[in-house]
């Protein structure tokens, strides 16, 4: 997000609808160009972490850890930088986006400090994530 052009937007909700397990030190993944991408209600995407912080577009991120499907409550815009939440918990902020799969989904890759995994980080089905400006 670029505040100089961007302006006010509302958070993207969803919730959690598979958790993931594994991680990956080989993963491959390529930074899309785009810093933003539209989701749709009922959408359904992949989180990703990663320890990776390059936001040169087709950097390749090697190194996730897999948190698991989010299905979009409230449709809307997610860009990076955007906090990410589940259950009220900050996770990390939106790096960019994968596209290998789409368009079944987007890989949505969150920066973290270090890659964590859904079970890492207790997650269960119908928990609530929220996608928004930093606080």
């Amino acid at each position: 997000m670029n505040p100089a052009e961007d302006g006010a937007k509302r958070p993207v909700d969803g919730s959690l609808v598979k958790i993931l397990t594994h991680r990956r030190d080989d993963r491959g993944m390529r930074l899309e160009e785009f810093a933003g991408r539209c989701v749709r209600r009922g959408e359904i995407h992949e989180l990703v972490t990663t320890d990776q912080h390059d936001t040169t577009p087709g950097a390749v991120v090697d190194r996730v850890g897999f948190l698991g499907f989010v299905e979009v409550g409230t449709g809307g815009v997610l860009d990076r930088g955007d906090e990410v939440r589940i259950d009220g918990r900050p996770v990390g902020t939106v790096l960019g986006f994968d596209a290998c799969h789409f368009p079944n989904h987007y890989n949505v890759l969150i920066a973290v400090g270090t890659t964590t995994t859904g079970p890492e980080l207790g997650l269960r089905p119908g928990m609530e994530v929220r996608f928004g400006p930093g606080s």
